[in-house]
């Protein structure tokens, strides 16, 4: 297994940030069939290969994911992938 820990700084306001959150959530669910849920601050996703979360923090956005074996093997087009996204989405 391989472990995926990104932090991404933003200055959008609690519910603008949560809204993009479940923008990319939609995008996660329609492209690669994840499930998703908000446990607080926190919008948890699973998959078969890969399970994880993404943490709403004060001026930031942190991004944790465990990939199984097969999705460890691009370990980095999927972390580049991540921020891209964060960028896009959170500025």
């Amino acid at each position: 297994m391989s472990t995926i820990d990104i932090r991404h700084a933003h200055s959008l306001p609690a519910d603008k940030a949560r809204a993009a959150i479940d923008e990319v959530a939609r995008k996660l669910q329609e492209r690669f069939e994840m499930n998703s849920r908000w446990d607080g601050e926190i919008l948890r996703f699973s998959r078969s290969g890969v399970e994880g979360a993404i943490e709403l923090l004060p001026s930031q956005v942190r991004v944790t994911a465990e990939l199984g074996f097969l999705l460890s093997a691009m370990k980095g087009m999927v972390e580049s992938e991540i921020q891209r996204v964060l960028a896009d989405k959170l500025g």
